[in-house]
């Protein structure tokens, strides 16, 4: 009979108590834990599993060739994308010219290679800008609550009942003909930071009562310091996914405007004024239009596959799923 122990202090009389020995348990092989493996963490767990995602590994693949396109547009053409002459209008490929000609006589291919600039370079910067308004007045609503929170609440609730492209439309109006990039990213910042507000304010509530918080509180840590170093970086991680997914759409909503004739000047070559000036050839030319805006497809289809690998990946839940 196996070996009991007993406790006069915690037994009755008559009772006895088993205890297993150790080596019979396997509690060991599940709490034991090696002093030389790595610690782990939320960001540590999301890379282990993006690089395991074949969605991330697309789209990153994707974002990567469309940052170099971006950055270094002459290593796949050598071609002049302003370079027009209606000898050449609708003309079809050949050596040098894989995608043919326009109606105006400019290359394709080219303006294909070239409108990445402006259209991405558009989007990064209204993403930056969204993030970095959206962030401060959510965080300061989530964080201090009160009267604060109700009013910059309020303020939130009636840009975001604003159509950021109708608005777009609107305001850009006053500076047709002479409009710039700035204008753009302004414009769609002024209206677009919504959403990120609304999710930072959402993320620090949840965090700002969290016991480490509380415990730098009884340290003696400020209320400023307790949002910077504590709760923002712990709330940051559904402004990633959503930013991500932002920057997509700010880039259709540059060529919306372009399209609409209130976007980037014509000396600027872009996706959506391309795709404006093909849109008469969608039946004898589509090749003029469909490159643009395939393009454009491609582009944000990109950044929205890599805000959903992303969104999964720092999702503890998405993850057991």
């Amino acid at each position: 009979m196996p070996e009991a122990t007993t406790n006069s202090r915690t037994t009755r009389a008559g009772q006895h108590r088993y205890v297993a020995p150790l080596e019979e348990t396997p509690l060991q092989s599940v709490d034991a834990v090696s002093k030389e493996s790595d610690g782990s963490s939320l960001w540590k767990d999301a890379f282990r599993s993006l690089i395991r995602e074949p969605l991330f590994i697309i789209s990153a693949l994707l974002i990567l060739l469309i940052a170099v396109v971006v950055a270094l547009p002459a290593l796949f053409t050598s071609a002049d994308p302003t370079f027009c002459t209606l000898d050449n209008s609708l003309a079809d490929p050949r050596a040098g010219h894989p995608l043919g000609f326009n109606q105006q006589g400019c290359d394709i291919y080219a303006r294909v290679i070239y409108g990445a600039r402006a259209s991405v370079m558009v989007g990064a910067f209204t993403t930056i800008a969204v993030v970095i308004l959206g962030g401060i007045v959510g965080a300061i609503a989530g964080f201090y609550g009160g009267w604060l929170d109700a009013l910059l609440s309020r303020i939130i609730d009636i840009f975001f009942a604003i159509p950021f492209i109708l608005a777009a439309i609107v305001l850009l109006q006053l500076f047709r003909g002479s409009i710039s990039a700035w204008h753009i990213v302004a414009v769609l910042a002024a209206f677009g930071w919504t959403q990120i507000a609304r999710i930072t304010r959402g993320a620090v509530i949840s965090t700002k009562n969290s016991d480490f918080v509380t415990a730098s509180t009884a340290v003696g840590a400020t209320p400023l310091k307790n949002l910077i170093r504590h709760v923002l970086p712990n709330s940051i991680a559904p402004v990633i996914v959503t930013a991500t997914v932002s920057l997509g759409i700010y880039i259709v909503a540059e060529a919306t405007l372009s399209y609409l004739g209130l976007g980037l000047p014509t000396s600027i070559v872009s996706w959506g004024a391309d795709i404006a000036s093909a849109q008469t050839l969608l039946r004898t030319n589509p090749e003029a239009l469909f490159f643009p805006a395939a393009a454009l497809a491609v582009t944000v289809l990109s950044f929205i596959m890599m805000g959903d690998a992303v969104r999964d990946a720092l999702d503890p839940k998405a993850r057991t799923r």
